[in-house]
């Protein structure tokens, strides 16, 4: 009877122990909806995600955006080379408009819109200010292919894969034939960039954005790359 009357104990704590468990795994809440639990990444409706590096992304494109058009203004004053000026003046155009339209996607967002250059920017204007003559157009055309490259880098993180893939293999069909400097008003209709997808409404803006953007980006990259080319045709009035 004794025996008996240990194991009965014994069956009753064990029992009362896995119901305490269990109740436990029932009353804790799922990891995302803990507090601290991180929130889901860009595409997957984590807004909070989605504003980090939303802003990241405007705040660098907004600035490439006031350098291009402050190292361009400063072209239309100091260069003698029409075509660079002409250049010049496409950009500040092109890059403002670009920079408004950004600028109207965001204006209700949590993000900082940036008024000056930041230092990495004002040092290269700075020292572009310092040059003169041949040396000034080579300056400047120089920060305006780098500057590019890093805006079309930007720019590529919220695209479709393969429609930039088709886009950049089109592009290359038609272009790598000649030197001559490319037809601002040409466009490559038939492929079209688009926009990587969101869940996020304001990212799947800011990616449309960059779709609309990226085409011209590359139009400016190719055009400084070619007036800084020893053999490009250029303009005599």
């Amino acid at each position: 009877m004794r025996r008996i009357g240990l194991s009965w104990f014994a069956v009753v704590a064990i029992t009362f122990v896995l119901s305490g468990c269990s109740k436990t795994e029932r009353t804790n809440p799922p990891t995302s909806e803990r507090p601290g639990a991180s929130p889901g990444a860009v595409g997957t409706g984590g807004a909070g995600a989605n504003v980090k590096s939303d802003a990241a992304l405007v705040r660098d494109v907004a600035l490439k955006n006031l350098s291009v058009i402050e190292l361009s203004r400063m072209a239309l004053a100091k260069s003698t080379n029409p075509d660079i000026k002409a250049f010049a003046q496409r950009l500040i155009d092109d890059h403002g408009a670009a920079a408004d339209k950004l600028k109207s996607v965001v204006s209700d967002q949590p993000i900082d819109w940036p008024a000056e250059l930041d230092n990495k920017h004002k040092d290269t204007a700075d020292k572009l200010a310092q040059t003169q003559g041949v040396d000034f157009d080579r300056d400047y055309l120089k920060a305006m292919v780098e500057g590019h490259e890093d805006l079309a880098a930007k720019l590529e993180s919220r695209l479709d894969v393969q429609s930039l893939a088709d886009w950049k293999t089109a592009a290359a069909g038609r272009t790598q034939s000649s030197r001559a400097l490319p037809e601002p008003k040409a466009a490559l209709g038939d492929v079209a960039v688009r926009p990587d997808t969101s869940d996020n409404a304001i990212t799947m803006q800011i990616n449309q954005w960059a779709a609309d953007t990226y085409p011209m980006a590359q139009k400016h990259l190719d055009t400084a790359r070619t007036l800084g080319h020893p053999t490009t045709k250029r303009s005599s009035n």
